[in-house]
């Protein structure tokens, strides 16, 4: 872990709020002036894509593949030296084909994600989240019979 100076924390979370706009504006070609190339996303659960540094541009083009509309609503920006934690909500239906997932069911979901961004030199180099895959999977009939 590296000692940041506030101005460093600063643009550290702007590059995360970056981050997020070009995700919720659907932009993945604009994912490099955020994410190093060799990012490493510890997140293979949901995403599917290859366990390799840089691979986490094409799981997050799955996202936006699969759920259509999709969205993230920052709650809490979160930093330290060169970690940024942000507290999202996010929205969306599961519209499209996913390795991942079955078949799209056109449900809505609205859930919590918890994710840690580790930068260096202005550039997410890691990702590591926390969500309610529970939640997601009920709300959008994913996982069927634990509903209420």
């Amino acid at each position: 872990m590296t000692v940041a100076t506030q101005s460093t924390i600063e643009v550290n979370k702007a590059v995360i709020t970056g981050f997020i706009r070009v995700i919720n504006d659907r932009e993945p070609d604009r994912l490099g002036e955020f994410m190093a190339a060799d990012v490493v996303d510890h997140n293979k659960i949901v995403y599917g894509e290859a366990d390799e540094p840089g691979a986490a541009f094409d799981g997050i083009r799955q996202q936006l593949a699969a759920l259509n509309p999709w969205g993230m609503i920052v709650e809490e920006l979160i930093a330290e030296n060169d970690r940024v934690v942000a507290r999202v909500r996010q929205r969306g239906v599961l519209s499209g084909a996913h390795p991942r997932m079955p078949q799209p069911t056109g449900r809505s979901f609205d859930t919590e994600l918890i994710m840690v961004f580790t930068l260096a030199d202005g550039m997410i180099t890691e990702i590591r989240a926390v969500s309610d895959r529970l939640g997601w999977m009920i709300q959008t009939g994913v996982l069927t019979g634990l509903e209420d």
